[in-house]
């Protein structure tokens, strides 16, 4: 039986794609989706990722992932593995619960008003967690939850917009 988890969240949002791409590569805009469940704090340098500031396939940092915006109960050693600009981010990171983390995102154009979102995540968690009965079911409805919340928070944005 393989150890890897693969969750696959996709939404309509009803946006131009070079404002959702602006939205879900800034910390701002992360955040926002997170929210009020997690918060990512990132470098000050790395709140906005472009292909002038993403040092691709090298470690950006570790950064802390905040229950509630406080509480710190992970950490991403964030690392962005390719970057399509406007078009599509795979970050290949690690953390501390997971061995593997991979998270695609793609954005996808469906008229000059929406735009499809697709996140693709792949993990894996680290042993001695993955040996837990029913922690890789656990791990994928969370994971499959937090990513439902993420879209429902990036289309509600641009419904507020």
């Amino acid at each position: 039986m393989s150890d890897e988890i693969v969750v696959e969240h996709e939404s309509i949002v009803d946006a131009p794609n070079t404002v959702v791409w602006a939205r879900v590569t800034s910390a701002e805009g992360i955040n926002d989706e997170l929210a009020p469940i997690l918060a990512m704090r990132m470098p000050r340098w790395a709140h906005t990722l472009t292909e002038d500031t993403v040092p691709i396939g090298r470690p950006i940092a570790r950064v802390p992932l905040l229950l509630f915006g406080v509480l710190p109960v992970e950490y991403d050693h964030l690392t962005i593995a390719e970057f399509e600009p406007g078009r599509r981010f795979h970050e290949k990171s690690t953390m501390m619960l997971m061995r593997r983390w991979e998270h695609e995102r793609t954005l996808d154009p469906l008229s000059p008003e929406s735009t499809r979102v697709h996140d693709r995540l792949t993990f894996e968690l680290r042993i001695p967690l993955s040996r837990i009965p029913g922690a890789q079911a656990v791990a994928r409805r969370v994971i499959a939850t937090l990513f439902a919340h993420r879209h429902r928070r990036l289309a509600q944005f641009f419904e507020r917009s």
